[in-house]
């Protein structure tokens, strides 16, 4: 049976797939003591189909790239099940890092990474709120308009 974070999900339609596979040398997540570290995770949807492709700013909107960071969020919390078996053993989401992938004029990439934010507090309420980082960066694997990566306290 599902824990209460995961419910809270799914109340909102919101589920968690299988965790993407690495692309490369590295693993999905690494735990060490009670910080769990989760690798950048793009826009994919269940399929493997990036939610929003291209730059901020020039093609994709501020709306599309929301979406996206929200995608992200949910496929961290996919690596965070399979890490802890549940989500509720999350103490505290810690950070959030987000790379998004702009156009040289883009100014907005923290509206854009509001959409994994939001969906951290969703999830875990007050235990939710993290310190993050944005950054515009020139591209990202596959053209995926955004990547986050994270770090949750756990138990």
């Amino acid at each position: 049976m599902a824990g209460t974070v995961e419910q809270k999900l799914a109340a909102q339609g919101i589920t968690l797939n299988e965790p993407r596979t690495p692309m490369a040398n590295y693993v999905g997540f690494v735990r060490s003591g009670n910080l769990l570290f989760v690798s950048g995770q793009v826009c994919a949807n269940a399929e493997g189909k990036l939610i929003a492709k291209g730059k901020l700013g020039a093609g994709v909107t501020i709306e599309q790239g929301y979406a996206a960071a929200q995608g992200c969020g949910v496929n961290l919390l996919a690596q965070v099940k399979a890490a802890l078996g549940d989500l509720d053993k999350v103490v505290r989401v810690v950070r959030l890092g987000g790379f998004i992938n702009s156009a040289p004029d883009f100014l907005d990439g923290p509206k854009v990474l509001n959409g994994a934010s939001d969906l951290m507090v969703t999830a875990f309420g007050d235990k939710g709120r993290h310190a993050r980082t944005t950054v515009g960066v020139a591209s990202l694997p596959s053209d995926a308009a955004v990547e986050v990566d994270a770090i949750f306290e756990v138990s």
